[in-house]
């Protein structure tokens, strides 16, 4: 069922909480693209619900064009269950996610500007400010890359290296970042792409000096209390839905 103006009127207003699953889930498309998320039609998102199929991004869209009524809804094994675009050829690493991590709610593969370029580098983007910190520590580098994550081997050997962390830098591709919630996906992407450009610039200066561990870790803890700090999804969300409304369509 289509949103009406006055629920729209009231997300702008007092922010999405009430929004149906599907309208926040094509908002985090919408807001991730705006973050650095943007490689063309590349990319793509998952959420677990209830009745165990899966909601997943509209294959042959940007990320900024998706609106509400084009998210799809997909069975275990990857076919289509309602929608009308395809099934990304990616689905693979998606299915493998929920099917290894009962912990991922949500899953997000993209290449995002600034971290792709750390994945290609091979390296490790330092923590230099809290916002680079709100997210656990536990990137991890995933060195080999063989070929698209369409493949189901491949799919598989990327999640198990990632072991329980919930973000891993794909070697010469892009990122994978697991999440609870749709919150929490939102500022675990934030944080990794903010991380990487930040670092970037710093090294350009010459270098800097990290966080230390112990105070990373704790600001991880704290924002992980939190839930995955929901004020910020929404604050963000509104930003958006007052931009272009028509997401909820």
């Amino acid at each position: 069922m289509a949103t009406t103006r006055v629920e729209i009127e009231r997300a702008e207003r007092f922010g999405p909480s009430e929004l149906s699953q599907r309208d926040r889930f094509a908002l985090l498309h919408r807001m991730l693209w705006r973050e650095g998320y943007d490689d063309r039609i590349a990319g793509h998102i998952t959420m677990r619900l209830d009745d165990g199929t899966l909601f997943a991004s509209p294959y042959g869209l940007r990320w900024e064009e998706v609106r509400s009524s084009d998210v799809i809804r997909i069975d275990r094994d990857g076919v289509l269950v309602e929608g009308e675009w395809p099934v990304t050829t990616a689905i693979a690493l998606h299915l493998v996610v929920h099917r290894e991590r009962a912990d991922a709610a949500v899953a997000v593969h993209h290449h995002p500007q600034w971290s792709t370029v750390w994945a290609a580098a091979h390296r490790v983007p330092p923590i230099y400010d809290q916002l680079s910190a709100f997210v656990d520590d536990d990137l991890v580098l995933y060195e080999e890359y063989e070929g698209g994550v369409n493949d189901p081997v491949l799919a598989l050997a990327n999640v198990q290296s990632m072991g329980t962390s919930s973000t891993a830098l794909l070697s010469n591709h892009g990122v994978l970042v697991l999440a609870e919630s749709i919150e929490e996906a939102h500022l675990r992407c934030v944080s990794l792409e903010h991380r990487a450009r930040l670092a970037w610039r710093v090294e350009a200066l010459g270098g800097g000096t990290p966080l230390r561990a112990d105070v990373a870790e704790a600001l991880a803890r704290r924002m992980n209390a939190k839930g995955g700090w929901p004020q910020f999804f929404e604050a963000m969300a509104r930003a958006e839905l007052r931009r272009d409304p028509s997401v909820l369509d």
